[in-house]
């Protein structure tokens, strides 16, 4: 659906069922450089199993007009409006790598508008090396070989697809090199520059899960457990073998954790 949030036409996917806002709230935020194509399946099962499923293309991302968010604080402000202008319960967050850290900052930031917390490929810090974020800046096609390359796990390399006849590495090519100029840069910049994780993570008080991957290269796993600590009861789940772009190259087994 279409819906204007702080003035911006915004794009959003509802899991294949009109978002209704009696039922509880599943917001599915993306990360840098994606869109919400990057839910297929959980948007789907969350939409036909009694939720009312947000998945939003951030301002200058997918369909969604406006130029991009400079700050993780600016795109935290951005999904408690989007749940404002959506009449929407306080919702189940569930954020992929900068999508992770939107959710952490709006459960900070907006601790009324969330009830839950699902935080996939995470970590406390998410520097992004000098060569990426060059390549990024000058809009070259090797930042999408550099974040496809990191970003799946060896099985999605070698046709590991779960779905018959797609192709992860050409899919997550072709979903980076289709963002406008900049905005690509300007994600991983705002990853780059969030230095509040920690301390996001010591005011939240909702239940929280962090799904990480044995074999993840963008957000190691070490460092995922070093954010978990800091979130009062949170529980994590390793996923073995696998990459960074969990709910592609996992999609049941991150589906299977986010239900729990």
């Amino acid at each position: 659906m279409q819906i204007e949030v702080n003035g911006i036409d915004s794009f959003v996917a509802t899991g294949g069922k009109p978002f209704d806002a009696s039922l509880p709230a599943a917001v599915f935020i993306h990360g840098a450089g994606f869109d919400h194509s990057a839910w297929a399946l959980q948007t789907r099962w969350f939409a036909h199993h009694g939720y009312a499923v947000l998945a939003p293309d951030l301002p200058g991302h997918g369909r969604s007009g406006s130029a991009p968010l400079k700050t993780i604080a600016e795109m935290a402000d951005w999904i408690a409006a989007l749940l404002d202008a959506a009449g929407a319960q306080p919702a189940k967050l569930i954020g992929h790598s900068m999508g992770s850290l939107i959710a952490l900052e709006t459960a900070a930031r907006h601790p009324a508008k969330v009830a839950a917390l699902a935080l996939i490929g995470t970590t406390a810090t998410m520097t992004v090396g000098p060569d990426l974020l060059k390549a990024a800046e000058a809009n070259d096609p090797a930042a999408f070989a550099m974040m496809t390359i990191w970003g799946l796990g060896p099985d999605a390399e070698i046709g590991g697809n779960l779905a018959p006849g797609l192709w992860m590495h050409g899919g997550s090519v072709r979903v980076l090199e289709a963002n406008k100029p900049g905005v690509i840069f300007n994600d991983l910049s705002a990853c780059n520059d969030y230095k509040d994780a920690l301390a996001a993570a010591a005011k939240v008080t909702v239940p929280t899960t962090l799904i990480l991957g044995e074999r993840d290269m963008m957000t190691p796993t070490k460092n995922g457990k070093t954010l978990a600590a800091a979130i009062a009861g949170s529980r994590t789940m390793i996923l073995k073998g696998a990459g960074h772009t969990m709910m592609v190259e996992r999609p049941d087994e991150v589906l299977k954790a986010l239900q729990g």
